[in-house]
């Protein structure tokens, strides 16, 4: 009987293996997928994710972004430089499994190529069912990402997953002087933004209010040239995206949901790496404790996520609410104003919280309705 089965190798999964596993916990990683293997994603981390570990990510660090650009509907463009350490910009198949070594190397047992095709509770813990056999821990994590079945499996509620793009461009020359760019007003109800690696772009759009984009290649077209680049010089790939929707249970009877398996998303820039990675560091400190006889640990997960990372995002969503409903007048006073990159990036670094910004921002955009109250 191990003390603890993950499903899904992603950074959540992996984070919780990592920390497990260190803490002298037996643990099953299960990642359905061969290792290492691709994942949408545009790869921007905030550097302060080093803080919950004891090892160096400089090998999985891609590249190192100070600068950011917006634009709107390709005019009207501001460039700053972030006031915060760089943001790292990372290739998912790499970052992805430099974390699954890590755990590994602290004694975790990984197993890819190993789809879960079911679960039952037995007298003091889970069967896990695959395809090569079955497998009998104490707890679960469920991390299979925004469509994987486990969170229905344990019975929680669902979540609204919309239709996300990547197109992800290789050039033949190192990308000089990247910057991370934001474009608003091609995509409704959303935006596009193109994240640089050393020898490429990765270029998402995505909505974030209302429903899914019905068309995710035409905005992609007219945005790929700002990168000297067309749509046909790229890959497309599109991914599920399971934006944060309010504050619900993440614990069950010896299982608990992170990364984006429980939503954890912020519902506004759809930064998923950091939050993910938080949640699986706190995934595995409550599974410890829980191993240990504290009954109330998973419910104090819940309440930890929900405290410390929820409780910020239901101001992420009143701003994206009113901001992707306005976007002009969003951008116009809240994008060019001088205080916006610093921001952005003391929201990224964790200095600063979204709580703290978001009255203000939401004034400053609703007054702007108001004829002379916006100016």
């Amino acid at each position: 009987m191990l003390d603890c089965i993950i499903v899904g190798g992603g950074p959540a999964g992996s984070s919780a293996a990592y920390h497990l596993s260190k803490a002298g916990r037996s643990v099953l990683l299960l990642e359905k997928s061969a290792l290492p293997r691709y994942k949408p994603c545009s790869g921007a981390v905030s550097p302060s994710v080093a803080q919950w570990f004891d090892f160096d990510f400089a090998p999985a660090i891609d590249s190192q972004i100070k600068r950011v650009r917006y634009t709107w509907k390709l005019g009207d463009a501001i460039d700053a430089q972030l006031e915060t350490d760089p943001i790292w910009s990372v290739r998912r198949e790499v970052f992805d499994q430099f974390l699954i070594d890590q755990a590994k190397a602290q004694g975790a047992e990984v197993k890819d190529q190993t789809v879960v095709t079911g679960i039952a509770q037995t007298g003091d813990g889970w069967q896990v069912n695959t395809a090569h056999g079955s497998f009998f821990g104490r707890y679960i994590i469920a991390a299979d990402g925004a469509k994987g079945p486990m969170a229905g499996w344990l019975g929680f509620p669902a979540h609204k997953v919309r239709e996300a793009g990547v197109l992800e461009i290789n050039t033949e020359a190192p990308v000089q002087d990247g910057a991370f760019s934001f474009e608003f007003g091609l995509a409704k109800n959303g935006c596009l933004w193109s994240f640089p690696k050393q020898q490429g772009y990765s270029i998402g759009v995505s909505s974030f209010i209302g429903d899914s984009l019905k068309d995710l290649k035409t905005p992609l077209q007219k945005y790929a040239p700002e990168f000297g680049a067309t749509f046909e010089d790229g890959i497309l790939h599109t991914h599920p995206l399971k934006l944060w929707d309010g504050n619900w249970p993440l614990h069950g009877e010896r299982s608990l949901l992170v990364g984006e398996a429980a939503a954890i998303v912020d519902p506004l820039t759809a930064e998923g790496i950091r939050p993910a990675m938080f949640s699986g560091v706190m995934a595995a400190k409550a599974i410890d404790q829980a191993l240990n006889g504290n009954e109330q640990a998973l419910a104090g997960y819940s309440q930890t996520i929900h405290e410390n990372w929820g409780a910020d995002m239901q101001w992420a969503q009143r701003i994206a609410a009113v901001f992707f409903r306005v976007p002009k007048i969003g951008y116009r006073v809240g994008i060019t104003r001088p205080t916006a990159t610093k921001r952005l990036g003391q929201i990224l670094a964790g200095e600063i919280s979204y709580a703290d910004i978001a009255n203000r921002v939401i004034k400053r955009i609703s007054t702007s309705f108001i004829p002379g109250m916006g100016k």
